[in-house]
């Protein structure tokens, strides 16, 4: 693999960081996020870079541009703590998570009304239909012949039967 010279290194450092600065600032190409990705892409140097690097000893060592990506991912990390989310699309996903969260609870909140009403529903057919069950039985002791008579009704509705006043 080639090295970079030092004054390729220094020019692509250089356009990383204006880079950086305008991703940072919400700046962010279409179809593209706020990340080293598109950093990468946009400052037109090599994305593995950015990363560590092994040694043919397997010893670790600096990617060529790790110190700007911890910076952008430093720098991003610290807008984001201060509630600014520079990418459009980010900020758009974080609100609808809020959007469906909210939307989930006043699920959960219909669904166990629902079923409350449901249960208070079963609840009054089955008296209902006990009361009902009750009545018809009432009609077939009247109806059914017995020892029990009715009295007469009195001309005074007011008084008691019987009663001498």
């Amino acid at each position: 693999m080639a090295r970079i010279s030092d004054e390729t290194r220094r020019d692509n450092e250089s356009a990383i960081r204006q880079v950086m600065d305008r991703l940072l600032a919400g700046e962010i190409p279409a179809r593209s996020k706020c990340d080293i990705k598109t950093l990468a892409a946009q400052a037109g140097a090599a994305r593995t870079g950015f990363y560590p690097k092994k040694n043919r000893d397997g010893s670790p060592r600096q990617g060529p541009y790790q110190h700007p990506a911890e910076e952008f991912e430093r720098r991003l990390a610290e807008l984001r703590e201060q509630g600014v989310v520079p990418d459009p699309r980010a900020a758009q996903i974080e609100r609808l998570k809020e959007q469906v969260a909210g939307l989930k609870e006043r699920l959960a909140a219909r669904d166990a009304q629902i079923d409350g009403l449901t249960d208070f529903r079963q609840r009054v057919l089955s008296q209902l239909a006990a009361q009902r069950m009750e009545i018809e039985r009432l009609r077939e002791v009247l109806a059914t012949p017995s020892n029990v008579r009715a009295l007469p009704n009195s001309p005074r509705a007011d008084a008691p039967y019987g009663s001498d006043s």
